[in-house]
């Protein structure tokens, strides 16, 4: 039997924290960022946490 392959996209969009947690980056920071404010742009380029619902889905992509 085949080895089972990771999602690539997920690969590049998670990373796995020391304590098992996913972490993601946030949405809304690509483009149109003349009309978001300083503060806005700032605490969007932080890592955001995955969601307690979405963490078995995410983890199935990455097969952990």
């Amino acid at each position: 039997m085949p080895k089972v392959k990771t999602k690539s996209g997920a690969k590049k969009r998670f990373k796995l924290s020391g304590t098992g947690k996913i972490r993601r980056k946030h949405a809304y920071k690509s483009h149109i960022l003349t009309k978001k404010t300083t503060k806005q742009k700032r605490n969007l380029t932080l890592m955001g946490e995955v969601d307690k619902a979405d963490t078995v889905n995410v983890k199935k992509m990455l097969w952990l």
